[in-house]
């Protein structure tokens, strides 16, 4: 299969966009783009948990549902969750209604509670496991790395739960992490720019 298609538009895109329109402006606007906002962070791990056994394509469909039923995925609002809220999300159907990922929600939000008060923030931590050029592999030919691995292992030690390597390293590729962009990508050179100027944790006032 090749790496990339070409669109009516004549741009080269990864070929995972061919499988459906939706993924066009998430693939050109979203995925691979530096993130250090912590509810995006924290929105997105839990949003590929649920894609566990799933397809990208039906939780990117559900994305709104999911965010006006879990608060915006607001941590801080999550971790005071009941089983009142359980029931609630168990009866949404515009959400992906399974309990075991509903309640990893909820304890993956007091995780990050006691992540923030660790790192600094959410943001801080995903950082430290930036994908380095040197330790870098063919775009796309792998669904978890050594990284992932060890982000992974490094959640699962602190309590967060539906954070396997390979849930862990697609989210590394989407909050820019790695830049996984297949290399005769149009968007890739866009993504590598956003990263050369983007403000890593703890390099505030530094210049980029």
């Amino acid at each position: 299969m090749n790496s990339t298609y070409t669109d009516p538009d004549g741009l080269p895109r990864c070929h995972w966009c061919s499988a459906t329109d939706q993924y066009i402006s998430y693939h050109d606007l979203e995925w691979g783009y530096p993130v250090a906002d912590d509810v995006r962070l924290f929105e997105k791990i839990c949003l590929e948990g649920f894609q566990s056994g799933l397809s990208w394509r039906t939780i990117l469909a559900k994305r709104d549902n999911f965010r006006a039923a879990f608060d915006g995925f607001d941590f801080h609002r999550i971790a005071t969750y009941t089983d009142a809220d359980i029931s609630r999300l168990l009866a949404n159907a515009g959400i992906v209604r399974h309990r075991g990922k509903i309640e990893a929600v909820i304890n993956n939000a007091n995780r990050a509670l006691a992540l923030v008060q660790e790192a600094g923030s959410l943001a801080a931590f995903f950082w430290r496991y930036e994908a380095r050029p040197e330790t870098q592999v063919e775009p796309q030919t792998v669904s978890t790395t050594e990284l992932s691995h060890t982000l992974s292992k490094a959640l699962k030690k602190r309590g967060w739960k539906f954070v396997g390597p390979t849930t862990v390293y697609a989210f590394m590729q989407a909050m820019g992490l790695v830049n996984d962009h297949a290399t005769d990508c149009a968007f890739r050179q866009k993504v590598a720019d956003a990263r050369v100027g983007f403000m890593r944790p703890g390099d505030e006032g530094k210049t980029p």
